[in-house]
């Protein structure tokens, strides 16, 4: 350590310190990254018994989507400032090793960090671009036909199987008019209620 000059300390530091948090930190993405918060990969079963007007999902919508969207943001700047630092040490030592001027090993190694901060927001675009084209809106069952998998009942709800974004999912189901439908009646979808249950009319 005492042989070192002050800027072989700061590039080490930097080095230790960034590549440690940003090797954590993609741990714990790796390990909680699992988790979505909006998921109609799965069948739903049960009645629901709660409407939601249209404005009060909207707000809710629009509430998850701010949510999301910060939490990605704040994610993406403390991967962003690990990474830049991990690399800024790393190629500040390179360069230093390489008997260049300091000057020149601190713009490399901040073009360097600041091209390791791209490269983290082009991962994390393409993540969430991922999850949005994985992600089932329900609303895209509007106008689809399908049938009845668990019979509706006048005043209640049962299950539908219609096809959604080239996939075919079984959801929930009131009957518009509150009319009964028996299993096995072809349905087309007229609207929503909620995230999880569908409007549909006998064919």
């Amino acid at each position: 350590m005492n042989n070192m000059s002050w800027i072989e300390i700061i590039y080490w530091g930097a080095t230790i310190i960034g590549g440690t948090l940003f090797l954590l930190r993609t741990i714990m993405l790796m390990v909680g990254g699992g988790v979505d918060h909006t998921d109609f990969g799965g069948d739903f079963h049960g009645d629901v018994g709660v409407d939601l007007h249209p404005d009060t999902q909207f707000d809710a919508d629009h509430t998850e989507s701010i949510g999301d969207s910060d939490f990605s943001f704040k994610l993406l700047s403390l991967q962003g400032i690990t990474a830049f630092f991990m690399m800024f040490g790393l190629i500040g030592l390179a360069l230093l090793r390489a008997r260049l001027p300091n000057i020149l090993t601190i713009f490399g190694g901040s073009i360097a960090g600041l091209f390791a901060v791209w490269v983290i927001s082009l991962l994390f675009s393409q993540m969430k671009r991922l999850q949005s084209d994985g992600t089932i809106n329900i609303k895209n069952a509007i106008g689809q036909t399908g049938s009845v998998y668990l019979a509706i009942p006048a005043k209640g709800s049962g299950q539908v199987q219609v096809s959604i974004q080239g996939s075919l999912k079984i959801l929930n189901a009131v009957a518009e008019g509150q009319k009964n439908i028996t299993t096995g009646s072809t349905i087309e979808v007229t609207g929503t209620v909620d995230n999880q249950t569908v409007v549909v009319k006998k064919l």
